[in-house]
């Protein structure tokens, strides 16, 4: 994610801007310029990352689709310290889930980063829908239950008390926030099992996870294996490069996703570009394409926590601008589909054939843009999430929320400045399908 994450986001951000200015401009069908916009229906209310609004940060949805009465349709989404938000279709708010709080004064508090679901996981007392989170700030999972009988408080914690860390050794370590950060769901199909894969972040390493319910009805998890994308790449010209980035960081992975029709494991490593790899993490992982700014050297410099960037060599990709993040899948039935990844940095959608014998070939794209003066569009997009389904009236053709990295109008800090904010957009899927020709 780009915004307000450590030091190096400003280093990052400058990089990837001046990085733009330097590349040779693509191909007509894959300039941002070129591609089509849609607009959004609707938009949560917004989160402020101060102490006046909870340090909430909007940053990764899922939705759930109420098979019952698809009208009553749920999208749940971090929000950082914030905890999580729960929202009704018409992006109105259901209900709040607050981080938990740091064991002690001195410790990391909670830190909500990525959500996705389990349709039917097992449980000693029959099938369950969850939405299972990222916790950053304590590096463990937390789990809740999905129940739309309790219409006000249809998320309920059935986190396994036990629940260990998922990367760290000690407490000490968990402070470090080298911790889980990126995440997606998967149930084998083969098995019936449930599991998560989580990055850690500022690290390489991808971790896969098996969901377990007690005997309680509680959820926890063990760690399968893991696995380490590289951090380093030999360039064309002989040369070896790794993106910019403050000391001791190494190119983190957020964005995922599963196909679950052939089990594999789409991940996005936000400096580098999109990885196809099995999702039991086993075989040998896949680059499906490169950021624009991939090759290009830069030198950090500690006073300003900034990149300077060098001479392209033109090794990049066409489609993405650093940060690779959000990346969702849109199912067709007839096993058709796309991958789709928000492009952080030149604010716009790209879409990959979901099919591996066309070697996720390019699909296209599109922007969401502002619909009015208080109906914005979506800029430095981290996370998004789409759903091919009817739900009911509003949306018909399915739904496509986006996190909005930069909510306008801004609302004053009381200081002369503008307060962050942060929020989500929710799009008519069918106006994408149009838009985009998918």
């Amino acid at each position: 994610m780009r915004l307000h994450r450590s030091p190096r986001t400003a280093a990052t951000a400058a990089l990837g801007a001046a990085l733009v200015a330097l590349l040779a401009p693509p191909p007509a069908q894959a300039r941002p310029s070129a591609l089509p916009t849609v607009t959004a229906t609707a938009e949560t209310a917004a989160l402020y990352d101060d102490e006046a609004g909870g340090n909430a940060n909007a940053d990764d949805p899922a939705i759930w689709r109420n098979a019952a009465d698809p009208a009553r349709s749920l999208v749940v989404a971090t929000a950082k310290e914030g905890g999580l938000r729960v929202y009704g279709l018409d992006a109105g708010l259901v209900q709040s889930i607050p981080a938990p709080a740091p064991p002690a004064a001195d410790d990391a508090p909670g830190r909500f980063n990525n959500v996705d679901l389990v349709t039917g996981l097992r449980t000693p007392t029959g099938r369950a829908d969850v939405a299972v989170v990222s916790d950053r700030g304590n590096d463990r999972l937390r789990v809740y239950r999905i129940d739309p009988s309790r219409p006000g408080r249809p998320l309920t914690d059935v986190t396994d008390p036990a629940a260990a860390p998922v990367f760290s050794a000690s407490q000490s370590e968990i402070n470090e926030q080298r911790t889980a950060y990126g995440l997606a769901t998967w149930t084998d199909r083969s098995t019936g099992r449930s599991y998560a894969l989580v990055s850690r972040r500022n690290r390489t390493e991808v971790a896969l996870l098996e969901l377990k319910a007690t005997a309680t009805g509680t959820v926890g998890y063990r760690k399968i294996r893991t696995l380490e994308l590289p951090s380093s790449f030999r360039l064309p010209n002989g040369a070896r490069w790794s993106p910019c980035a403050e000391p001791d960081e190494l190119p983190q992975v957020e964005g995922m996703v599963v196909d679950p029709a052939n089990g594999m494991l789409y991940a996005g490593q936000e400096d580098i570009g999109i990885w196809r790899m099995r999702a039991d993490l086993t075989g040998k992982p896949v680059l499906v394409d490169k950021v624009k700014e991939y090759g290009i050297p830069g030198v950090y410099d500690a006073e300003t926590e900034e990149c300077a960037p060098g001479a392209d060599p033109g090794y990049g990709g066409r489609r993405l601008a650093a940060d690779v993040e959000g990346l969702t899948l849109f199912q067709e039935s007839d096993g058709d589909g796309y991958v789709m990844s928000s492009s952080q940095g030149d604010n716009t959608f790209a879409l990959y054939d979901r099919e591996i014998s066309e070697r996720n070939e390019y699909e296209g794209g599109f922007r969401i843009g502002a619909a009015s003066a208080t109906l914005d569009g979506s800029e430095e997009c981290d996370g998004a999430a789409v759903l091919n389904a009817p739900l009911g009236a509003r949306y018909p053709r399915g739904l496509l929320v986006v996190q909005d990295g930069h909510e306008t109008p801004a609302a004053p800090d009381g200081e002369g400045g503008e307060r962050e904010s942060t929020g989500f957009k929710f799009v008519d899927l069918g106006a994408v399908v149009d838009a985009a020709d998918m």
